[in-house]
C-alpha cells in the first residue's frame, strides 16, 4: 500500500509522473521509452520453443550470447548485471522485461523465466493437476536448487542449460535449452524474491505492481489460448491457489525491492530509469574509431607474392579454379605465418661432433576449429602442416538483415582446456560472428591466450572488437580493409567468400568495388 512503502527504507514507488526522487547521474545517457506496437511475446522457455531472439520495429535482439561490456575503465565486468522482476501472475513482468530489453540498445540479453524450473511431476501430481487441484504458486512448486545454480553460472558468464517446461502437459520436455554466459541477464517470476540464495544474486530488484482484476482477466486470456485450459478450470485455479499464494508468498516481497514499478509495461518513466541505472553500471565497448589497430593483430607481411595473390581473389572477374588456387596458397601462408607464434624451446644438439642451439616445439596440442561454411575451406592447410590435429566446427551464420551472428552448430573435441585452438573464418566484418566463436570456446575452458583468430581478410571494425573484447586472443590475417558498409560488407572486400569458393555465388550480390588491388 502507499503508507507501507512511504515507510520502507530503500524501497522506491515509480509513478507515471514522479517527483523525481531516484535520481541517477546526468552524464548518463538516456534511453527514451516510447510505446511499442510490438504484440507482447512470452519469453523463450515457455511451452512454445521460440527462437532466442526478440524481435522490435527496428531490429532484433538476441537473448542467448553476449556482447562485450565493460565498465567506465575500460575492463571487463567479472560477473553479470542481473536483473531481478517478481510480481503476481499476469502481472505484466515479461512486458517489461521485453521493454528494458528494448531500451538497453545492445544485441544479446539473456532473459530467464522462473516458468522454466517448474519441478518434475509425478503421477499423483499430475492427475491433481489435470483437475487444476495442483498448487504451482507455491514455493514447493519450484526446482530452487536447479534455479540458483543455473543464475549464478549466467551470472559468472558461463554458459546453461535450461529446461522448456510444457505447461500443456505440466511436465518438462526432453530437450534443454543452451544459453550462453551473457553480462546482463533479466530474471523474471512470481517467486523471484522468495529464496533467499536467489536474493544473493540480484543486482536490481525490481516489483512489477498490477491490479488484480487486470491480472484476473490476463490470467484467462493466456491459459485459455495458450495453455488450453478451460474457463471454469482456471477461474477455480485463481480463486483457489493463486490468489492466496500471491497474499502470502509473493505481496510479502515487495519489501526488498529496490523499485516497485505500477502499472508494469505502461510505466515508461519507471522503465526509463531501470534502463539509466543498467548503462550507468555498464557501457558497450563502441569507441574503437580511429583508435590504431590493438597489438595481438599480426599481419603478413605484404610481399609482392601476397598482393598479387590479393589482387587476383579479389578481382570478381577471376574464374573459381583460380580463386580457389590462390586462396588456398594465401592459406597455407597463413597457417605457417600462425605457427610460428606458438611456444618454442631451445634444445642443444650433437651433429657430427658439433654442438648447435635448435628450436623446438613445446609439447601441446593443437586443435582447429572452422566457423561454417567459408572456414572450412582452412581446413586443408592446417592440417598440411599439422599432423594429427583434432577438428571441429561451429556454424555461426550472420542474419543479413541485422548483421547479428545466430549459433546453429556446435560440434567440438573434448577436453580443449591444455590445447592451443585455430579459430579459422576467412573473413571478419564486423567481428560478431568471431564474437560469439570465441564465447564459445572460452566456456568450453579453452585459455583466452591460447586462441588464435585466423582469416584471409579483416576490416578494422571487426579486428578492434574482438582485440577490445578479449585482449589476449591472437588475431592472424593477411590484409586489412578498413571500411564496412551498411550491408555488414567489407570494402574493397573479397565479395562473398563462401559462395565465390563453393561456386554458389551471385554477380548480382557483389557490392565491392569494380578493381582489384594495385601490384
Amino acid at each position: 500500500s502507499e503508507n507501507q512503502t512511504s515507510h520502507e527504507e530503500g524501497l522506491l514507488l515509480l509513478a507515471g509522473c514522479g517527483d523525481g526522487s531516484f535520481c541517477l547521474s546526468n552524464r548518463v545517457p538516456r534511453c527514451p521509452l516510447t510505446p511499442s506496437l510490438t504484440p507482447r511475446k512470452r519469453t523463450t522457455s515457455q511451452s512454445k520453443t521460440e527462437p532466442p531472439l526478440l524481435r522490435t520495429n527496428k531490429r532484433t535482439i538476441y537473448t542467448a550470447g553476449r556482447p562485450p561490456w565493460y565498465n567506465v575503465t575500460g575492463t571487463t565486468f567479472k560477473e553479470a548485471f542481473v536483473i531481478g522482476l517478481c510480481g503476481g501472475s499476469a502481472s505484466g513482468k515479461t512486458t517489461v522485461a521485453n521493454k528494458i530489453i528494448e531500451a538497453l540498445d545492445v544485441p544479446w540479453v539473456v532473459l530467464l523465466s522462473m516458468d522454466s524450473f517448474y519441478k518434475v511431476l509425478n503421477k499423483e501430481q499430475q492427475e491433481l493437476a489435470a483437475k487444476n487441484e495442483y498448487n504451482f504458486d507455491h514455493p514447493d512448486a519450484f526446482d530452487f536448487e536447479l534455479l540458483v545454480s543455473v543464475l549464478r553460472k549466467l551470472k559468472k558468464g558461463k554458459s546453461i542449460k535450461v529446461p522448456v517446461y510444457d505447461f500443456t502437459s505440466h511436465s518438462r520436455r526432453k530437450e534443454w535449452k543452451t544459453v550462453y554466459g551473457a553480462n546482463v541477464v533479466i530474471f523474471e517470476g512470481i517467486l523471484a524474491f522468495a529464496n533467499k540464495e536467489l536474493l544473493k544474486l540480484l543486482d536490481m530488484k525490481v516489483f512489477v505492481e498490477t491490479d488484480s482484476d487486470i491480472r484476473l482477466i490476463r490470467r484467462l486470456k493466456r491459459d485459455v489460448s495458450q495453455r488450453g485450459r478451460d474457463i471454469n478450470g482456471v477461474i477455480k485455479q485463481y480463486n483457489k491457489f493463486v490468489k492466496p499464494s500471491f497474499e502470502q508468498y509473493i505481496e510479502p516481497t515487495v519489501q526488498v525491492a529496490d523499485i516497485v514499478v505500477p502499472k508494469g509495461g505502461e510505466n515508461f518513466v519507471a522503465l526509463d530509469l531501470i534502463v539509466q541505472h543498467v548503462h550507468s553500471q555498464s557501457a558497450l565497448a563502441s569507441a574503437h574509431q580511429g583508435q590504431p589497430l590493438p597489438k595481438t593483430l599480426s599481419v603478413m607481411e605484404s610481399t609482392p607474392q601476397v598482393r598479387g595473390m590479393h589482387t587476383i581473389i579479389r578481382n570478381k572477374e577471376t574464374n573459381r579454379d583460380e580463386f580457389i588456387f590462390y586462396s588456398k596458397r594465401l592459406m597455407r601462408l597463413l597457417i605457417e605465418h600462425a605457427l610460428s607464434f606458438l611456444p618454442l624451446k631451445v634444445s642443444c644438439l650433437d651433429r657430427h661432433g658439433f654442438n648447435c642451439k635448435g628450436l623446438f616445439f613445446c609439447l601441446f596440442k593443437i586443435t582447429g576449429v572452422s566457423i561454417l561454411r567459408a572456414g572450412e575451406t582452412m581446413e586443408p592447410a592446417l592440417m598440411a602442416v599439422c599432423k594429427d590435429i583434432r577438428l571441429g566446427k561451429i556454424l555461426i551464420q550472420t542474419n543479413h538483415d541485422t548483421g547479428e551472428p545466430e549459433l546453429h552448430y556446435l560440434r567440438l573435441p573434448k577436453d580443449l582446456s591444455e590445447d592451443y585452438v585455430i579459430l579459422m573464418d576467412s573473413t571478419v566484418s564486423t567481428g560478431a560472428a568471431a564474437l560469439m566463436a570465441v564465447r564459445v570456446l572460452l566456456d568450453h575452458d579453452v585459455a583466452e591466450d591460447k586462441i588464435f583468430l585466423l582469416s584471409l581478410l579483416m576490416a578494422e571494425m571487426g579486428v578492434h572488437s574482438v582485440a577490445y573484447a578479449f585482449p589476449r586472443v591472437r588475431i592472424i590475417t593477411t590484409a586489412v580493409d578498413k571500411e564496412v558498409n551498411e550491408q555488414f560488407h567489407i570494402i574493397p572486400g573479397i565479395g562473398n567468400f563462401g559462395d565465390r569458393y563453393f561456386g554458389t555465388d551471385a554477380p548480382s550480390d557483389w557490392c565491392e568495388s569494380d578493381e582489384g588491388m594495385d601490384l
